[in-house]
C-alpha cells in the first residue's frame, strides 16, 4: 500500500498558514479543523515548515501567553521531511518513527499535493491486516 492509497481515500485537501501568522492563528486554524498540524507555505506556495499541537505547547510553556503573537516561523519545524504519493507506508512508518513526527506532507515536483498522519497509515495497515483475517478465516472454513 501506498500514500497514494491513502490519499484516494481521505482526500488530500491541507490546511496551511503562512511563517508570519501569529500562533494565535495557528490554534485557532488546527481547533476549528479538528487536526493536529499545519504546513507552513510561503507567498510562493512553497513548503516552508510544519506546526503541530506540540510546537505551540513548547512555544506557551516558554513563552507564556505571549506566545500566542509570535510568528509561526519563530516556533515551527524548518527540516520538514515529505513523501511523494509512490511512497509505501512501510516507509512512512520508518521515517516517522526515526524522525520522532507524526504528520507528513505529501509533494509532487514541489508543490504540496497532500498530508498523512501516523493515524492514517495505521488505519490502513489494520484494514490490510483484517482483511488477510478474514481471508484466511474464510479460507479455513471451506477446507
Amino acid at each position: 500500500m501506498t500514500v497514494a492509497h491513502i490519499l484516494a481515500e481521505k482526500g488530500s485537501s491541507v490546511v496551511t498558514v503562512r511563517p508570519d501568522d501569529p500562533l494565535a492563528d495557528a490554534i485557532h486554524l488546527l481547533t476549528k479543523n479538528g487536526i493536529g498540524a499545519l504546513v507552513v507555505m510561503d507567498g510562493a506556495r512553497t513548503v516552508v515548515g510544519i506546526i503541530s499541537e506540540r510546537d505551540i505547547m513548547h512555544a506557551l510553556a516558554a513563552h507564556g501567553a505571549t506566545a500566542l503573537d509570535l510568528p509561526v516561523s519563530s516556533q515551527m519545524t524548518r527540516k520538514v521531511v515529505t513523501c511523494r504519493r509512490e511512497t509505501t507506508n512501510d516507509e512512512v512508518m520508518r521515517l516517522m518513527t526515526e524522525g520522532r513526527f507524526r504528520h507528513m506532507p505529501v509533494c509532487e515536483s514541489g508543490k504540496l499535493v497532500g498530508i498523512i498522519s501516523i493515524r492514517d497509515v495505521i488505519e490502513r495497515q489494520l484494514a490490510v491486516l483484517e482483511a488477510e483475517r478474514q481471508a484466511m478465516h474464510d479460507y479455513i472454513s471451506t477446507a
